[in-house]
């Protein structure tokens, strides 16, 4: 059967469906008593599994369109694909995740996000959402609909979602720029004006010794000339050592447009390591001191195991499984090395260090607790909204089950 693109989660499923059309993936959903829609296969965790039916909308028919300051977008289309389309008509989406190989509709329906402190998730962009509910009908949430802030970042529980319509910005230029081996002490003391030194910022680390290993800056302007004494580096850098940096977008502060600045990673290329497990916590951002701190004391424990640990900024938003829902959010990604064994001893200790702080696992990630429920303000609403659209559990998998949003 399938797997993911890590390779460490070989899907359940009875057999893979792949319709051509809408009327087909609709006669599909209200026939199929158990159903998951499959998206890049990027997700680490099996939030897209089931041992039911997975069904591909990699050839539903359909293509980007751009109509004023928004596009509509079918669902399996690639982040790369779809800003490559944008650029063209001179329009671009604020944020990107670090990965343009990811689809549209999984990025938004995990929660997954960029950086900065004024960019939102992925899914604040967007707008409306055509869904196949569980009857079978197509239908359009937008966002003036009082159950849209529920119906974005819903892990597939409420139907399966074939376009997105999404909030577009007049294209823009960035610079990167990568700073080397900035103190830990310095980037502790002046965290807040760090995070706030470009329209994006990463702080890579594998938790050991006294420097960060890397600080990204994606900037609309000139980059800072230092970070707290440290000047930016001369050569193009990849953030895991030992890793080709014809991999990484552009460097060394030249400018070009932002969708060759925004990812990490080319689309033309491998992204990461591609031998991976990956998690990643979100918490409020007054308590990430504290978290960054805590993880310090655990390097002896994490490194060993760690390709690269990842620190951004995401703003708060209003969706109800958004793991910024609320709060100001810090996020904290793991690359781990290839070694699934050693990863699960691993992450009670990541997450007895982190979920006293309120941390929020990231969806389609790797992670260990299943007590979520207290960590979402609007984890009931959601709950019986998920009853309400699908009654018998037609998207129910044992992901959700896990979690008690069954």
């Amino acid at each position: 059967m399938e797997r993911n693109w890590a390779g460490n989660l070989t899907y359940r499923a009875t057999r893979l469906e792949t319709p051509t059309s809408i009327d087909e993936l609709r006669q599909l959903v209200a026939e199929t008593p158990r159903i998951r829609a499959l998206g890049s296969r990027h997700s680490f965790s099996d939030v897209a599994d089931t041992p039911a039916v997975l069904v591909s909308l990699a050839e539903l028919p359909g293509t980007v369109t751009v109509d004023g300051d928004r596009v509509t977008v079918p669902a399996a289309t690639s982040y790369g694909d779809l800003a490559a389309t944008l650029h063209t008509h001179g329009r671009a989406l604020p944020n990107l995740a670090s990965l343009p190989h990811i689809s549209v509709a999984g990025g938004v329906a995990t929660g997954t996000h960029g950086s900065g402190d004024r960019n939102g998730c992925l899914a604040t962009s967007v707008a409306a959402l055509d869904v196949v509910g569980a009857d079978g009908r197509l239908t359009r949430i937008s966002r003036d609909d009082p159950e849209f802030a529920g119906s974005v970042v819903a892990l597939g529980a409420l139907g399966v979602v074939v376009s997105v319509v999404l909030d577009t910005v007049p294209a823009f230029d960035l610079r990167q720029t990568v700073y080397p081996r900035v103190p830990w002490r310095a980037v502790l003391a002046g965290f807040d004006e760090l995070m706030a030194a470009g329209h994006s910022v990463s702080l890579f680390t594998d938790w050991a010794g006294e420097n960060l290993r890397q600080i990204w800056v994606k900037s609309t302007g000139e980059p800072p000339a230092d970070l707290f004494g440290v000047a930016p580096a001369t050569t193009a850098l990849h953030m895991i050592p030992g890793e080709s940096t014809d991999a990484v977008t552009a460097q060394l502060g030249v400018p070009g447009p932002w969708l060759d600045r925004l990812p990490h990673f080319r689309l033309d290329h491998k992204p990461s390591s591609g031998d991976e497990l990956q998690s990643e916590y979100l918490l409020p951002r007054d308590r990430a001191p504290e978290a960054l701190r805590r993880l310090r004391a655990l390097a002896g424990r994490i490194a060993p195991v760690l390709h690269v640990t990842e620190i951004r900024s995401v703003a708060a938003d209003d969706l109800w499984l958004s793991g910024a829902h609320g709060r100001e959010t810090i996020a904290v990604h793991f690359t781990w090395r290839n070694l699934p064994a050693q990863v699960a001893a691993l992450l009670p200790a990541v997450e007895a260090a982190l979920l006293t702080l309120d941390a929020r696992p990231h969806w389609g990630k790797v992670f260990a607790t299943g007590d979520l429920a207290g960590r979402y303000p609007r984890w009931s609403e959601f709950r019986a909204l998920r009853r309400d659209r699908d009654p018998d559990g037609r998207f129910t998998n044992p992901f959700l089950t896990r979690l008690g949003l069954v």
